[in-house]
């Protein structure tokens, strides 16, 4: 699967520097790196090899940065691009278009994690002993039925949120900063439940 962004269209060297590459989101720069294998780039290949390498594995509290010249919007806007009509604008962090099915959700862009060329990212945990009191609020509750519906339908559709994590408190939750959605970037994710939690996942070998 393939995000929907022009960002993923290897060209040459001279137009992906690695400084170019490092604006980029983990997940595009995992989608780069495997459209510059297929088309034989091998030195944007390892310049994205070499920018995720030194990146930390899991989110970090600084705020993912997305590249100035994206527009971000509000999650009722980008949600709307999509042809998703929220629950609840104010709390729910997923949806259903009523189109296709299509289940929609918001990744925290600081959460997702990337190893040996793939990407994931943890969608809905129980709240064990208080850890998550989010996942037993109804926008929790509305997120772990989306994922329960994406892992039957097989596919789900991922929107960026950007910003910055507020001490001891889930993004879904509460953030310290929220800068926007990135309704430009269009992720195709499987759904996958690892024991009570359910992860996005995302990059090599996902058909």
């Amino acid at each position: 699967m393939q995000a929907s962004t022009t960002a993923f269209k290897p060209r040459c060297a001279v137009d992906w520097s690695k400084d170019r590459i490092e604006l980029l989101s983990t997940p595009e720069i995992v989608q780069l790196r495997l459209n510059a294998e297929k088309l034989r780039a091998t030195d944007i290949a390892a310049l994205c090899e070499e920018v995720l390498h030194a990146r930390p594995k899991s989110g970090s509290k600084a705020g993912a940065k997305p590249s100035n010249s994206r527009r971000l919007v509000s999650r009722g806007t980008a949600f709307e691009s999509r042809g998703v009509s929220l629950r609840d604008p104010r709390t729910s962090w997923s949806g259903v278009r009523k189109s296709d099915g299509m289940v929609v959700m918001n990744l925290w862009a600081d959460s997702i994690q990337s190893k040996d060329g793939r990407c994931s990212c943890l969608l809905w945990a129980p709240n064990v002993d208080g850890s998550r009191p989010w996942s037993d609020q109804p926008a929790g509750k509305e997120r772990r039925e989306d994922c329960r519906l994406a892992l039957e339908r097989g596919v789900a559709e991922g929107l960026l949120v950007y910003g910055k994590h507020l001490e001891g408190r889930l993004p879904e939750d509460k953030a310290l900063t929220v800068l926007g959605v990135d309704p430009a970037t269009v992720l195709h994710f499987q759904v996958e439940q690892r024991g009570k939690e359910f992860w996005a996942t995302w990059g090599k070998n996902t058909i």
